[in-house]
């Protein structure tokens, strides 16, 4: 099996009235569920939130507040899980509770450092 990561997306609020307590614990409990199912499969790897402090690094020692000063959307979080294909994964995705929420899922393939010698050329000292 393969690994693929799911970037989860949201647009960028700030302000705005804050979902009550039970509402919240409704959400927390469709990515339990969610999760959970993957897991029972024997799909899961890994997961995370973010939080929303951060800072972005840019060349020049430029650096900006916040990993999405710049954007409209904000990632809030990702999971890893095993899958045989691609598709298999964007499968797992279809009913993830982010979607339900007007946010959105980015499957990506996760290619070890080493699968590839390309995939590490930035690293060489020039």
């Amino acid at each position: 099996m393969k690994e693929f990561m799911m970037i989860f997306r949201n647009e960028k609020v700030e302000g705005g009235e804050l979902p009550s307590a039970e509402q919240m614990q409704a959400v927390m409990n469709q990515w339990q569920n969610w999760i959970g199912n993957i897991a029972a499969k024997g799909n899961f790897s890994g997961t995370n939130r973010l939080d929303s402090e951060g800072k972005t690094l840019k060349p020049n020692e430029v650096s900006i507040d916040g990993p999405y000063a710049e954007v409209k959307e904000m990632v809030g979080g990702y999971l890893v899980v095993k899958a045989n294909t691609f598709d298999d994964a964007v499968e797992m995705a279809i009913s993830c509770p982010n979607l339900l929420y007007g946010g959105s899922v980015e499957v990506r393939s996760v290619m070890a450092m080493d699968a590839d010698i390309h995939s590490v050329s930035f690293l060489a000292v020039k």
